[in-house]
């Protein structure tokens, strides 16, 4: 099955930070690792970061239903808040450059 990747952004809030230092790094990671395979996902990187962003992480999806599902989990939790952002390859925008849409701009 042909898999779509997604990157991953999050940020710990509230009681998830508290977790995230009970718990430590690697056993959130593999948590999170958990509930992408839940959906027939898989995550192909993982990684803790500074700044804007807590965590960042690769992931792969049979659907776009199953990437909004775990969205859904995770940030219905109050404890991480996600976002996921689908992912294209060069030769998928090659297809899409290759496309020759119409489209009238509001007023034109």
């Amino acid at each position: 099955m042909d898999m779509s990747k997604y990157l991953v952004k999050g940020n710990y809030v509230g009681e998830g930070i508290t977790g995230l230092m009970r718990e430590g790094g690697s056993k959130r990671r593999d948590a999170a690792a958990a509930a992408m395979e839940s959906v027939g996902g898989s995550m192909d990187c993982f990684y803790y970061a500074f700044g804007d962003t807590d965590v960042v992480a690769i992931c792969e999806f049979p659907d776009d239903a199953s990437a909004a599902a775990i969205s859904l989990l995770i940030n219905s939790t109050g404890a991480v808040n996600i976002t996921l952002t689908p992912l294209m390859t060069a030769e998928d925008l090659d297809a899409a450059a290759a496309k020759t849409p119409s489209y009238r701009p509001p007023g034109g």
